[in-house]
């Protein structure tokens, strides 16, 4: 006798996938399926999960991502992209938006059956942000509505539901500051440096000239004036007309492998970065006529909107890879390696104890009796007597923290230089591994400053008459070590830029700790755990010598209470040589910074634990939650 255990679902996921690729124009590309953010990096695109279920909004979202992202791959051109790229927030929101649009209204247009599953994709993300219940324009971000505009024009299709409803909130002010641009949209959509340039009009018509940076045509322009006076000076008379006509030769080629080029490459994009993008930016509308002006900002700190910065224009968050070569990360891990060899043991000792901790409590656990899942084998025997029985099958119940992510949060200030940081970052490195085998998500964040005693926003600052009490006065690095759903292998030589000589300099962590709870929230994880390291107060000179002295420290204190007031992360901190606890209500402190792994395995193998009482004794609190 034969059983038939094959997935349902999974011929139509091999379908979807080989559709897929002849739709990207890529038969290298890898699609698989995953609960994690969909999105393609490299040659590989995940899409959502379908269960065994396979129900028609499982079936439509899978549908209507492949293709959203597949038309991506195929009409986006990366280098003309990022050619025409837009320097400020809001800009380059719009720009990304109206590109993704453009793509998807090509795809409508050659693949009328995409523009159908694209609508289920749209419809979910509307519907999952709530913009079919929005009633001002200020609860939608602008980026979001002249996307959804700019398809609608293109396509002439009406959008989804809640879609339809975020743009019209928008679309009078839209319409009556880049009516004019919108009407010429049709004749460029095949041209994407056309539209780039385009879409760069629409936003100095919204009012975001300023964030738009230097104009790469007219830097062209510049640069081939230059080589023509150059050239007039060393021309032959009597070879003008050739000159002329070789010149027009090399004036088609450019445009030609331009267009070649266009066709043949290929970009990587990430749909859920950018909605979360266009989630985080909250863009304000009047109630009353549109505005002139472009929308006021809101207040830089969601803790406390009375928190100033005077310049955050240079502020900058970038992956660590950013910030020094291959070769050098490479470098700088390998000594990293080397310093902390003689705590190699240790360390290892520490992984496997908080790696035995954690697969303890993974007690798995089972259904019976069900009509799907894994064959019962324990109960064969009644089929056998008695054949009329019906086959029983099993699903293993998901673990507790399964559904988890942890985020480190180190403290890269001059403070931490030497000793602290290797111990920081060996132990960062450690818990990501181990934290990886037992199915638990690790993000490991760095914050410091661009610049010591004030940066360029402070050379502002003093160009403007240096006005009283301006709020912060650096420019801020926030550093991504290792995001969530980045393997651990591919992210460890990243982990060696803590040893980069002049990376540490100042410390803001209430405007690093906002950042890193911001990141965490849009995660889809259950449960959110956000670990800060670090080994004092907030300190910034050229912030806290024109501010009260409590400025940066107040601040803090308010983040945190709005953390802890949320709960929507849970927070927990380890001061190396400070005592962290008139901060962090769950905290530890440590003299000795070779204790650090040590209390870092402890505090989490602790929030593990099903006891409250053992979690109280661990964390330092006076009884349990």
């Amino acid at each position: 006798m034969s059983t038939q255990n094959d997935n349902p679902a999974d011929q139509f996921k091999k379908a979807l996938a080989e559709a897929t690729k002849v739709m990207a124009h890529d038969p290298e590309l890898t699609v698989s399926y995953s609960v994690d953010p969909s999105g393609v990096s490299g040659d590989a695109m995940r899409l959502p999960q379908v269960s065994r279920r396979m129900t028609r909004d499982e079936v439509l979202l899978a549908r209507g991502t492949a293709d959203a992202l597949a038309l991506h791959r195929r009409y986006h051109n990366g280098q003309t992209h990022a050619r025409y790229n837009p320097q400020g927030e809001m800009a380059r929101d719009l720009y990304e938006a109206m590109e993704t649009a453009r793509c998807e209204a090509m795809g409508a247009r050659d693949m009328p059956g995409t523009a159908g599953n694209i609508d289920a994709k749209i419809k979910n993300d509307a519907m999952r942000r709530g913009y079919d219940q929005v009633k001002q324009a200020s609860d939608v971000p602008l980026a979001a509505a002249a996307g959804y505009l700019v398809r609608h024009l293109a396509t002439g299709r009406d959008l989804p539901g809640g879609a339809q409803n975020a743009m019209e909130l928008w679309r009078g002010f839209i319409e009556d500051q880049a009516g004019g641009t919108l009407d010429r949209m049709d004749d460029l959509l095949d041209d994407q440096a056309a539209f780039a340039r385009f879409a760069r009009q629409v936003i100095t018509d919204l009012g975001y000239g300023d964030q738009l940076g230097d104009d790469p045509d007219q830097i062209d322009e510049d640069q081939e004036d230059e080589a023509e006076e150059g050239s007039d000076e060393d021309q032959d008379p009597d070879s003008t007309g050739q000159d002329d006509q070789d010149q027009d030769d090399e004036d088609a080629a450019p445009e030609s492998s331009q267009e070649e080029q266009q066709d043949a490459s290929q970009a990587q994009v990430s749909m859920d970065d950018m909605a979360d993008q266009e989630l985080g930016e909250e863009a304000e509308m009047p109630d009353g006529e549109a505005p002139l002006e472009p929308p006021p900002p809101q207040p830089m700190s969601e803790a406390d909107p009375n928190y100033q910065v005077y310049l955050s224009e240079h502020d900058e968050e970038i992956a660590a890879e950013d910030l020094a070569e291959p070769v050098e990360l490479e470098r700088l891990r390998a000594y990293l390696d080397q310093q902390l060899e003689p705590l190699k043991g240790a360390v290892s000792r520490l992984a496997n104890k908080l790696q035995r901790r954690l697969q303890a409590q993974q007690n798995r656990s089972w259904e019976f009796d069900l009509e799907e899942g894994t064959l019962d084998a324990g109960r064969l025997a009644r089929v056998v007597a008695n054949p009329t029985t019906p086959l029983s099958f099993k699903v293993e119940k998901d673990t507790e923290f399964r559904d988890t992510c942890v985020t480190l949060l180190l403290d890269n200030s001059g403070s931490m230089r030497g000793r602290p940081i290797s111990i920081a970052a060996i132990c960062a490195d450690v818990l990501a591994r181990t934290l990886e085998r037992c199915n638990v998500k690790v993000e490991i964040l760095g914050f410091t400053t661009r610049a010591w005693k004030g940066g360029l926003a402070r050379e502002a600052w003093l160009n403007d008459s240096r006005p009283a009490q301006p709020g912060r006065l650096n420019d801020l690095r926030h550093i991504i070590y290792k995001s969530a759903d980045a393997p651990w292998r591919r992210t460890r030589p990243n982990l060696g830029l803590m040893m980069k000589e002049g990376l540490l300099k100042e410390n803001i962590d209430g405007e690093a700790l906002e950042w890193a709870h911001r990141r965490m929230v849009h995660r889809p994880e259950a449960r959110k755990i956000l670990m800060v390291i670090s080994d004092g107060a907030p300190v910034d000179d050229s912030t806290l010598s024109v501010n009260p002295a409590n400025y940066l420290e107040k601040h803090l204190r308010d983040v945190i209470a709005m953390v802890e007031r949320k709960r929507a992360v849970e927070l927990l901190a380890i001061g190396i040589g400070h005592d962290v606890t008139r901060y962090y209500d769950r905290a530890v402190t440590i003299t000795d910074v070779e204790q650090l792994a040590g209390a870092m395995t402890e505090q989490l193998a602790a929030l593990f634990d099903s006891d409250p009482r053992a979690r109280a004794r661990v964390m330092g609190m006076k009884r349990a939650g």
